[in-house]
Order: C-alpha cells, then structure tokens, then sequence
C-alpha cells in the first residue's frame, strides 16, 4: 500500500489538528515495545495541541498490519529534551515524513539531529536535575538503611552522569548510553563496573559511587545549570519560585526546578532575598532570588 494513500491522510485524522504525519517500519523484523510492538508499520501522528487523550487505532489495509498512535506536538518536543519517549523519538529520527502541514516535523527532526548549543543547554539542565534528584534520594535512603533502594538510586544517578559526559561531547544521548559512553570515559565506565560486579558489599559500593557523585558530577552544576542562571539574570528584579516554574523556557524541568535551585544558593551560585511580603497568610516574608552579574 502506498503511504500517500493511507486513509489517516483524511478521515482518521479530522478533528486532531493533526500537522503531519510519520510513518516508521523496520521490514523483515518483528520488534517489540510499547509504542512499537510487533506491527509492520507504525504511523505516527503529530497533532498541534497542548494536550491530546491517548488515542492508539489498529487498522489493516490488504495484507499490511498498521498502528497509528496521536501524540501532542508538546509532547514531542518535549521528549526531544527529557528523551523520556524513546519510541516517539524513534519515529522522528528514523520514519519518513509522509505528509506535513508546515514543515514543523522536518524542522524538529533537524533540529534534533543538528543537537546544537540550545538543545545541548536545554538537556544539561534536565540530565542535571534528574541526576540531583537521584543522589539526593541515595543519600537518603543509604541514611536510613534502605540499601537496596538506595543502589537503584545510585545506577540511576550514574546513568544521568553518563548522559552529562555524551552531552558534553555534542553526542545526543540514546536510550543505550551505556555502550555510547564506554570509551568516552574510562573513569566512569570503571564506578559503574564497581557498582554491578565488584565482590564489595551492596552498601559500600552505593557509598563509594556517591563520593564520586559528590566530587565529579557536583563540579559540574554551574555549567548544567546554565540555562537557568541565564534566565535568573534576564532581568534585574529577583524571580519568586512561581514565575521559574511556569516560566516557558524551564518548564521542562517541572518539580526537580526546586531542588536545583535551592543547591545553587548552597553553593552561593544565586542569591535569595526575603524582603517581599507573602502571598499567602502569615507573617512570612517570600524568598526571591537573583544572580550577581
């Protein structure tokens, strides 16, 4: 079946605000996953809305098996900077654009394969956060005696440091970092041997990768929180926790904004002020912060 002919060009696809469509097949091969599973041809379509209910059809035109899934044009970008949907992204690196309305898929598929300073600047962040986020919840969990929980953390942490090396290097991460990072860093490849084969018990290993974590990965907060400095000295009065959460260019870093925030004021990176009065009852004063420039 020609892919011009499909039928989710016209009556399948009214009413989405679908923008274009991708169409992604690996012939002669039987794949699994959970956007992918075992279908011939997976069309993807993009629609430009903020949110989109989840909606997958299976269709069959001849002797062809066809799934097409919709997705939110937000959600694609979005997971060009979290790379939380490997399928999605799959599909944009690798389908054939069948039909587009304004040239917006082509112009995010180069995008992501060109991986420049923007995209690198927005993925530090986020790798960053996630990683903070990990090694904090170790930290927590190898204090209370939750080693097991606290290892998961750590492999977690350790996998976002590797993201951080691939990024460094102007390599867009893939979902098997792992082997993309083995020769770019013996030093890390090395702790994450440590932590899954060594003979050393479960808690020393978490605690030795978390003084790793400690001295390697936190040296790197001013150049991973780049983004968000810059958008901190973007205008002279302090940002309330409020307008960085919602603001436009940091939403995708969502509930880990806090956390980083508060860890550039431990290390004296950004400043607060609590002159200003609360929004809410109370007597309590609303913290504000602000970059030296």
């Amino acid at each position: 079946m020609e892919l011009k002919n499909m039928d989710l060009l016209s009556g399948q696809s009214e009413g989405t605000a679908a923008v274009g469509a991708i169409a992604y097949s690996r012939s002669g091969e039987r794949f699994h996953g959970s956007l992918i599973q075992d279908f011939e041809l997976v069309v993807l379509v993009v629609c430009d809305t903020e949110e989109i209910a989840s909606r997958i059809g299976h269709y069959k035109s001849g002797d062809l098996r066809y799934q097409i899934v919709y997705a939110g044009l937000h959600e694609l970008k979005s997971s060009i900077i979290t790379g939380e949907n490997n399928n999605l992204l799959k599909c944009l690196t690798d389908g054939d654009i069948i039909w587009e309305s304004d040239g917006t898929l082509s112009a995010l598929r180069e995008e992501l394969l060109a991986f420049g300073p923007k995209l690198q600047e927005q993925k530090l962040l986020h790798e960053f956060a996630c990683f903070l986020r990990m090694y904090v919840e170790a930290k927590r969990y190898i204090q209370e005696g939750h080693v097991v929980d606290a290892y998961y953390n750590v492999l977690e942490a350790l996998g976002n440091w590797a993201r951080i090396v691939l990024i460094e290097q102007g390599l867009y991460p893939d979902h098997a970092v792992w082997t993309q990072v083995r020769n770019l860093d013996r030093a890390l490849w090395k702790l994450y041997e440590e932590m899954t084969v060594s003979s050393e018990t479960l808690e020393q290993r978490v605690e030795l990768a978390l003084l790793a974590c400690e001295f390697s990965v936190m040296s790197k907060m001013m150049d991973c929180s780049a983004l968000l400095l810059r958008v901190l000295r973007s205008r002279r009065e302090p940002w309330c926790m409020d307008e960085l959460l919602h603001h436009p260019e940091l939403k995708f870093v969502g509930e880990d904004l806090p956390l980083i925030l508060r860890k550039l004021v431990f290390r004296s990176m950004v400043k607060e002020s609590a002159g200003w009065p609360s929004i809410v009852e109370g007597n309590g004063r609303e913290i504000r912060y602000w970059v030296e420039t």
